[in-house]
């Protein structure tokens, strides 16, 4: 073989070589753990304080692909909702916020006085916005045990709030929607499933939705030439229940709070806050009986203080807010904590050295790589890693 020849196998062999090797490396950071990807510092820090002064982000959502242009809301912004007045009241915030890269939050919903808007927010792509409530009745921001939920603080329910801020209608039930406490959802277009944490029973309900076609931003007709609702409720079925739920001093309520959905196996995890563990319930989107608490998944006393706010990885890892209000560790305070699915820990960081000042997180894939978000419910800001 000549020396040209050789050559030309040399260099086809590490082209070769290092195509494998791309194509591995893009394999591995698709499977590489979040947390450990993060800057000590995010790549920015915003206020999530609306006009009126409103406190204690706790909810966060990204704004799906296909989203409806002709609103305040773009594809891929973040909002936030608010359950504190700017009294630092619980149970009394009313605004969901846009928040913008380096500059102040804009306000996208206001609504009426004492609302308590929980973690439980949600983006659908036709255009609708979901958001649960748990009111403090008596505006004292106190769930204690002697008044207890149905005294002084209100059942709730999940507002839908159109592309352009306005309140359309509250989907509401005495059973199956008690203290919408946090969600996830499974978006299909003219379908969606959303998955309901309910703090006041400690259980967990999926709603099966029909979303009606809105066009020029009139209401969609039925057969009859009636109004149709733009969101329906086709189904309720509570899937699961038997998760610690109380009220407390310093949380308001302690209650069933994360959910996060592995759409691939059709698994619901669920961060329990009492209960200090996290559980999972096979077969989430079709099932049709309550699995009680599910399968455990993650039991560490170490690396657990009440875990609130839960997203699931691409990777299939699960990353937990932790809220301090059981187990607390002083000397990790307000952790954000990633485990394996299998429920081994990976790593964790802190959001703030006070207590309790994790809550909300979310995540979303941006090219090779991803934006998570999460709050410090006790600086009000929203802090944003995009890794590339």
């Amino acid at each position: 073989m000549n020396r040209r020849n050789v050559c030309a196998l040399l260099a086809v062999a590490l082209l070769a070589f290092l195509f494998t090797h791309q194509l591995a490396a893009g394999d591995n950071d698709k499977n590489s753990p979040i947390i450990p990807q993060l800057t000590p510092s995010p790549t920015f820090s915003d206020s999530t304080v609306p006009p009126n002064g409103d406190l204690n982000p706790y909810g966060v959502a990204f704004v799906p692909k296909g989203f409806p242009h002709g609103g305040p809301l773009h594809p891929d912004d973040i909002i936030v909702s608010n359950f504190n007045n700017s009294a630092n009241l619980q149970g009394t915030g009313t605004t969901i916020v846009r928040v913008n890269d380096g500059g102040a939050p804009t306000l996208f919903f206001q609504g009426q006085q004492g609302l308590g808007l929980t973690t439980a927010l949600g983006v659908l792509s036709r255009g609708f916005v979901l958001v649960g409530n748990l009111p403090s009745l008596d505006g004292s921001g106190k769930c204690t045990t002697e008044s207890g939920p149905g005294q002084n603080v209100g059942q709730g329910g999940l507002l839908v709030i159109d592309k352009n801020g306005n309140l359309v209608t509250t989907l509401a039930s005495a059973t199956l929607l008690n203290g919408p406490w946090d969600l996830t959802l499974k978006d299909e277009g003219h379908h969606a499933r959303v998955f309901v944490a309910n703090a006041l029973s400690g259980t967990v309900t999926r709603l099966d939705l029909r979303i009606t076609e809105h066009r020029g931003g009139e209401a969609a007709k039925n057969g009859d030439g009636k109004t149709e609702e733009p969101v329906v409720i086709e189904k309720s079925t509570q899937i699961a229940s038997g998760y610690v739920h109380r009220c407390d001093p310093a949380a308001f309520v302690v209650g069933p709070t994360g959910l996060a959905l592995d759409e691939e196996k059709d698994i619901l995890y669920v961060s329990s806050t009492g209960d200090n563990e996290i559980f999972a319930i096979h077969n989430a989107s079709e099932r049709t009986s309550d699995a009680g608490t599910g399968h455990l998944v993650v039991q560490d006393s170490v690396h657990l203080h009440g875990p609130l706010g839960l997203v699931v990885a691409r990777n299939g890892d699960l990353i937990s807010t932790q809220g301090d209000a059981v187990n607390p560790d002083p000397a990790q305070p307000s952790e954000v904590v990633e485990f394996t699915a299998g429920g081994k820990f990976v790593s964790e960081f802190s959001v703030d050295p006070t207590a309790g000042s994790a809550f909300g997180l979310a995540l979303r894939s941006h090219g090779a790589g991803f934006v998570f978000a999460t709050v410090d419910d006790n600086t009000a800001v929203l802090d944003i890693w995009v890794v590339h």
